[in-house]
């Protein structure tokens, strides 16, 4: 009961926080009452308010991610306490922004953020603490871990991963399915595991056609194996029961690491998309994958899986 009342006064306190003043807010793009104490704490702005170039990308990515995130929140049944996990979570500058805009105003659900790394999991459970922001949780966990932990609720409403390295956006996918996730945010990074597989296969199948220009200069290498990584998590959230969009975040003149996965859970899983991802792995010699990325795939065989038409049912009710 005590740490109940702590944690109602800590928040009540960060709700009364500092917030942006209506000059530097409407300079830098910021929503009314957002906290210019947890910008500077995140060293996006300076103590005076400004921020150089590189920070000013960074908070418009940012930003411009939580306006889908926020979009996705509010799909949720009225009354829900929303719980919220952000994989890979870094130094947490997504989590902090988007209990700042929208956690801390409900009074109730939670923020999770899993990293790997204890020092940064430290220090943002020390910056929550000093704003006040009661319902953040910051686990250090591994992948294995986080889909196992007991600290973490048996389902997540939104699964989230801004710019999470090479393979750390399937880990994200990987935990997201395993807590049923009703959405999922993804920005990738960094694709490198299909691009070493295709160097190491130079995909024979393909070696005496055309396509073996595709393997010519490492560089075209390493962005086509970037984009059919993108294409077959795409199938694999199909494949696992997920309405699929994709889209840019931001201006390409803002970040080069520009896609975004929205996956929006339907129950509806398309054997097609199953079919067409097994049919890529072997059409680009990457069937080395298929335990280790999209381990839950048989699960589509046998299965009652939909057609690529029909609609899809509510995910709130999902």
């Amino acid at each position: 009961m005590k740490q109940q009342t702590r944690h109602a006064k800590t928040d009540k306190n960060a709700k009364t926080g500092k917030a942006a003043q209506p000059s530097v807010a409407d300079d830098l793009g910021l929503r009314p009452g957002q906290s210019l104490e947890l910008l500077q704490e995140l060293h996006i702005l300076t103590r005076e308010g400004r921020l150089n170039q590189d920070s000013r990308r960074k908070l418009k990515q940012v930003l411009h991610l939580f306006q889908f995130i926020e979009a996705l929140l509010k799909e949720l049944p009225p009354g829900t306490a929303p719980t919220l996990a952000d994989h890979g979570a870094g130094k947490s500058y997504l989590g902090f922004i988007i209990y700042d805009l929208f956690f801390k105003a409900l009074d109730a659900g939670q923020i999770y953020g899993i990293e790997t790394r204890p020092e940064l999991v430290q220090k943002s459970r020390e910056l929550a603490e000093r704003l006040g922001f009661a319902r953040m949780r910051f686990l250090n966990l591994s992948v294995a871990e986080s889909e196992r932990a007991t600290e973490l609720p048996a389902r997540i409403d939104v699964v989230t991963a801004l710019h999470a390295c090479d393979t750390a956006t399937d880990d994200a996918i990987a935990f997201g399915l395993a807590k049923q996730a009703r959405f999922m945010a993804l920005v990738p990074c960094c694709q490198a595991e299909v691009a070493g597989v295709l160097r190491g296969g130079k995909a024979l199948a393909l070696a005496r056609t055309p396509l073996a220009e595709l393997w010519r200069h490492p560089l075209h290498t390493r962005e086509f194996g970037s984009q059919i990584t993108n294409v077959l998590r795409c199938l694999y959230l199909e494949a696992m029961g997920y309405q699929v969009t994709v889209t840019e975040l931001v201006g390409w003149e803002h970040s080069m690491k520009n896609e975004l996965i929205l996956a929006r859970y339907t129950g509806q899983k398309k054997r097609s998309a199953a079919e067409r991802l097994r049919a890529m792995l072997g059409e680009f010699g990457l069937e080395s994958l298929l335990p280790v990325r999209y381990a839950r795939l048989g699960l589509v065989q046998g299965a009652d899986a939909s057609s690529d038409s029909g609609s899809d049912p509510s995910p709130a009710s999902a």
